[in-house]
């Protein structure tokens, strides 16, 4: 049995930052801390973040993993963001009220019309939202998401609120979904999220738990609480990587945990 390894991470300042990210960073210097990202090895094909939000991100979309190969030499983009912390009213956006036609995005994408055509959903500490590739989409402000998604960078922002940043209009028109976002069924038993790239559940830990071996290296992301895993001390704010195979004991008082991992059940079917 391999001992699980914890991950490196690295927080980036952004324009849409706060300097509230405890318990998960420690930031004594109050810098505005817009994401962390957690630097998994090759057999945890998986970007894992932590964001941290004070005012709305960009409206933006992502490509397929076919559009991305032939536009941008990279994998696609789907993700999932799972709530950590909602302030009051806090929203994210997906998809849109109706469906309009990629003239009327591009154009609604140039005067702002756009902000007011997303579909704007409140979020809750606990929710859980999928955004396959090809759906717009934007986080508000006043939250702390759980972020996991494939490994790559390839964005394309419709609007930014008026922001001094290039947007990327011709691309992003063409790869977006430009009508309403259907929500897949609530998952069940701790499941958040399952689709083709990734698999992943919550696991609350009061006690004791162990978590039985997968076919693949997992990640384990600690979200609340204190405790040990594999006799190892963790805290929150935390990412560890799971070897393939190995089983995982936790413990700990009240704690939280979201593992994820490719989706080697369907990739293998």
């Amino acid at each position: 049995m391999t001992l699980p390894t914890r991950l490196p991470s690295t927080p980036y300042e952004k324009v849409w930052g706060t300097p509230l990210t405890e318990p998960w960073l420690q930031n004594p210097d109050h810098h505005k801390i817009g994401e962390v990202w957690f630097h998994a090895s090759d057999r945890a094909p998986l970007l894992v973040k932590l964001l941290f939000t004070s005012d709305r991100l960009s409206v933006q979309v992502h490509p397929d993993d076919a559009y991305a190969a032939l536009h941008e030499n990279s994998p696609g983009k789907t993700e999932m963001w799972h709530v950590l912390r909602a302030e009051p009213g806090a929203q994210v956006a997906l998809g849109l009220k109706e469906t309009i036609s990629r003239e009327r995005l591009r154009d609604a994408s140039l005067s702002g019309e756009i902000e007011h055509l997303l579909n704007w959903i409140p979020a809750r500490k606990g929710d859980t939202f999928y955004v396959p590739a090809g759906t717009i989409h934007a986080i508000g402000g006043g939250l702390v998401l759980c972020e996991i998604q494939q490994i790559s960078d390839v964005t394309y922002r419709l609007y930014d609120y008026g922001r001094p940043r290039e947007l990327h209009l011709e691309r992003g028109v063409e790869v977006a979904f430009p009508g309403p976002y259907t929500a897949p069924p609530p998952g069940k038993n701790g499941l958040l999220a399952e689709g083709p790239y990734f698999r992943t559940e919550r696991l609350k830990v009061a006690g004791s738990a162990t978590c039985p071996p997968r076919p693949v290296n997992s990640i384990y992301v600690m979200v609340q609480g204190e405790g040990t895993i594999a006799g190892q001390p963790f805290v929150a704010g935390e990412a560890w990587e799971v070897a393939a195979g190995d089983d995982c004991a936790i413990s700990a008082k009240d704690a939280v945990v979201i593992i994820t991992s490719t989706n080697f059940a369907l990739q293998s079917s």
